[in-house]
């Protein structure tokens, strides 16, 4: 009888919340509604050039990575980099590709970038949007063909270019803060 009264009580208990508090010091949960949702009030776009910008998800100072969704409006070449640590992407709009692979990354699909890997994005001609999200460990090296470092990007840089943004078009530099972890 003590055993069924247990097990009644196990799923009694099934959906109950946790009951005790979250550990000292544990960073806060973060949650995006819509964080998919590509066609938004294009403020929450940060520019890094004419025809590229970022819609941040999370940029963790914390463990040195970020996830963005990055959104390309023109075909061409867009940068040439090296990978300090993983990137995975799954592309939901448009296609893109690296001169140094023979696929194409087109909406649903997904790639794992390891470490170490430089390669060069392109956009296709024909491609009026591509919009792929990129989760980033580390940062990137940009390099011309034969390999000199010419600039970097990371999460700090990352963030700093998103501060500047929301400076600029008035919702102050402090409304980067939820995105940081």
């Amino acid at each position: 009888m003590s055993q069924q009264t247990s097990d009644e009580q196990q799923r009694d208990n099934s959906k109950v919340a946790f009951q005790l508090p979250q550990p000292n010091g544990m960073m806060q949960d973060l949650f995006i509604g819509d964080a998919l949702e590509l066609d938004v009030d294009e403020r929450e776009w940060i520019p890094q050039s004419e025809d590229v910008s970022f819609k941040p998800l999370v940029l963790s100072v914390s463990q040195g990575y970020y996830v963005n969704i990055l959104r390309v409006r023109a075909a061409g070449v867009l940068s040439r980099h090296r990978h300090t640590g993983p990137v995975h992407t799954f592309t939901l709009r448009g296609k893109w590709h690296y001169l140094e692979h023979d696929w194409i990354a087109t909406p649903g699909d997904y790639a794992f970038e390891p470490p170490g890997e430089t390669h060069t994005l392109v956009v296709p001609e024909g491609v009026e949007e591509m919009i792929t999200l990129f989760h980033v460990t580390g940062g990137y090296t940009y390099v011309d063909p034969y390999g000199k470092a010419l600039d970097y990007e990371d999460v700090f840089t990352k963030l700093d270019n998103v501060r500047r943004h929301y400076e600029q078009i008035g919702l102050g530099a402090s409304y980067a803060e939820k995105f940081i972890r």
